[in-house]
């Protein structure tokens, strides 16, 4: 493992893909670039001068994406921003319009939506079926009694009919709210109690794998809780007779349907608020955080065309429940004119390559996923371009997790050395990615290749200032236009300000490591309140777990520094779940230091290292390593974090047999 480790290390940094010749006249980035040579007289000598301009012309360049993608105001544009201070930017004054009529106003080259899933047989919607339903939807909605500023609660998988009711609700300029149906009855109650919605659409179960779930109890317990619901909808998943899965009081989804109606879409001011997405909620209540209209509208615009280079004809695949921003993410591959490609079911069901055949047998042109992902491929030792025909792939998005050099080399090992990898790293608080790839920047092992245009990202250090080529605190120093409207309920801000910006007045402070490099590329290795910092050397927790799952003993691996409250050096825990049944003995331990202590440092070679079996994630795949540490602290893990939103929660309480171990 040692000589591993020393490779992994050696060769990050190395270019595993270079942007063609001809990447103006292939790339939709390209072809902006030629658009403002013309529109504008603008010339950039390379993407750091471009993204310069990008972060400081705040005016100019969201101008420039309105025009160039044609956006739509039923109000004339006057300016793109007001005042450029955060908090409390204000962004296209006087603009009223609609995400939903620009998602469903192009003719894509296809379908409109293709899904697959495990509960049922594939579902392919043409750009007309899609817009039908989407009318029939906001009808039904409006029989319901729902209008402006009402909010629509889903409890529904990653399935055409929750596009449609997202679609629907958003053209009624009410606001649209989801929890994927893997969430317990808790963890959907905290977090839609807090909007007080008038209508919940609710499957009767899923299916993950070859398991059947039923959900009934689920949504009776849910429907209890929300006391403000006006009405329900089942929408039949499981059974395939509505009556069957009809909730009881409730109204099916054909019923919703069942009259035709006119497309119509109500303008809405920019900041009209979308959708309301929710922290974690790892511990205490998640954060209702709001989104609006014509944040999303032009950030996804940018982020979708310019950096993943999606247009019409593209099949856009992102694995994610509808509890995770990529699927927010996902819906608005229609803005552009891409087909988005709905999956439902466990992705390693019934093996590893079941999301790479599917790439294959849809013709996705960009496949996103997680990074635990992409390296749990690698360590099965999965080779996707010998299993699936791949040919029509120009793209892969890797988040959720730091992806680490070995990973970024198995994709263009195992899946193609001809395409563009985005590692990218932003948050559920802004609804995109700040920093990823691009057609223009060359991909570099174990390196996230740029910072996104209009996203002024920057490393702070300790006392404040902007640092390159070191580790800082990850801040953002511009406004961007996808910020949060705000927080539900949250009145006077003070939650908003709290969450961001106590830190670093007037600057965003995310809560990551960050390290920037000369060239623009970057690394971001773990959350700032989860650090190792061991007799002065501080290091993000992703760097150590880079050099402990790349063992073919360990299956994943969780850290945690214990401070030591009279300034000792604390202690440092690392917990190991074993691969195939295996168990952790004084062989493995020692191996382990060995590579730690080589490929790190000796200053963090754990004090202890225990077997557990498993590491608590969230259902977006994110390790839970500050309450694993609340609970080594003496918090009962029911108190640490909220069980309903985690993958497996079952695993919590194995840490708590370690407290003062």
């Amino acid at each position: 493992m040692g000589s591993e480790g020393a490779r992994i290390g050696q060769e990050r940094g190395r270019i595993l893909w270079q942007p063609p010749d001809d990447v103006e006249q292939r790339s939709r980035i390209g072809r902006y670039l030629q658009w403002l040579a013309v529109e504008s007289g603008l010339t950039f000598a390379d993407y750091d001068a471009l993204w310069r301009w990008s972060v400081t012309d705040l005016d100019g360049f969201w101008r420039s994406i309105w025009d160039h993608f044609h956006l739509d105001s039923s109000t004339p544009v006057a300016a793109a921003i007001e005042s450029p201070v955060m908090p409390g930017a204000r962004w296209f004054p006087g603009v009223e319009l609609n995400y939903a009529a620009h998602a469903l106003r192009s003719e894509p080259d296809g379908p409109a939506l293709v899904a697959r899933s495990q509960a049922r047989e594939r579902v392919e919607l043409s750009m007309a079926e899609l817009r039908d339903q989407v009318a029939r939807c906001r009808s039904g909605l409006v029989r319901l009694g729902v209008g402006r500023g009402d909010r629509v609660a889903a409890y529904l998988p990653n399935i055409p009919e929750t596009v449609v009711a997202f679609l629907a609700t958003a053209s009624l300029g009410a606001v649209w709210s989801s929890c994927a149906p893997e969430f317990g009855t808790r963890s959907v109650v905290d977090r839609l109690r807090q909007i007080e919605p008038a209508v919940l659409l609710a499957v009767d179960g899923y299916r993950y794998g070859a398991k059947a779930v039923d959900r009934a109890a689920e949504v009776a317990a849910i429907r209890t809780e929300l006391p403000s619901l006006r009405a329900t909808v089942t929408v039949p998943y499981l059974a395939d007779d509505p009556e069957a899965a009809r909730h009881e009081g409730s109204t099916t989804w054909g019923e919703l349907l069942a009259e035709r109606a006119d497309l119509v879409f109500d303008d809405v001011p920019f900041d009209h608020p979308l959708y309301v997405l929710y922290s974690s909620g790892t511990t205490g209540l998640p954060k209702p955080i709001v989104h609006g209209h014509g944040g999303i509208l032009v950030e996804h615009h940018k982020v979708l065309a310019l950096h993943n280079d999606l247009g019409p004809g593209d099949r856009f695949f992102w694995f994610s429940t509808t509890g995770w921003m990529m699927w927010n993410y996902l819906v608005s591959g229609l803005l552009v004119g891409a087909s988005p490609v709905l999956f439902d079911g466990d992705p390693g069901h019934p093996d590893l390559t079941a999301l790479w055949r599917l790439a294959a047998e849809e013709g996705v042109t960009f496949f996103g996923t997680s990074a635990p992902f992409l390296l749990a491929c690698r360590k099965a030792g999965v080779e996707p371009s010998s299993v699936a025909d791949l040919r029509a792939l120009r793209g892969v998005g890797s988040t959720g997790a730091p992806l680490p050099a070995e990973g970024f080399d198995w994709v263009y090992d195992a899946v193609g050395d001809d395409l563009l990898l985005s590692s990218v790293s932003g948050g559920t608080d802004v609804c995109t990615a700040f920093v990823g790839g691009c057609p223009l920047v060359p991909v570099r092992s174990g390196e996230i290749s740029c910072r996104y245009l209009g996203a002024k990202v920057e490393a702070y250090d300790d006392d404040g200032r902007s640092v390159v080529g070191e580790q800082g605190e990850l801040v953002i120093t511009a406004p961007m236009p996808s910020m949060p409207v705000g927080f539900w309920g949250d009145d006077d801000g003070s939650r908003y300000r709290a969450a961001y910006f106590e830190g670093h007045p007037g600057v965003w402070t995310h809560g990551d490591w960050i390290t920037i490099f000369p060239n623009g590329a970057c690394t971001i290795t773990g959350r700032s309140d989860a650090t190792l910092n061991r007799g002065g050397v501080r290091m993000g927790t992703a760097e150590l777990y880079a050099v402990v799952e790349s063992l073919p003993e360990v299956a994943d691996s969780l850290v945690v520094h214990l401070e030591d409250p009279a300034g000792g050096p604390g202690r440092l825990l690392l917990f190991v779940a074993p691969a195939g049944g295996g168990h952790l003995d004084d062989d493995l331990r020692t191996r382990i230091a060995t590579a730690l202590r080589t490929e790190l440092s000796p200053r963090h070679v754990p004090d202890e290292i225990h077997q557990v079996p498993g590491v608590p994630r969230t259902l977006s795949g994110k390790k839970l390593e500050v309450p694993v540490k609340r609970i080594l602290s003496g918090a009962d893990p029911d108190a640490a974090a909220s069980r309903g939103s985690l993958a497996n929660p079952e695993v919590l309480d194995a840490f708590a047999s370690h407290r003062g171990v």
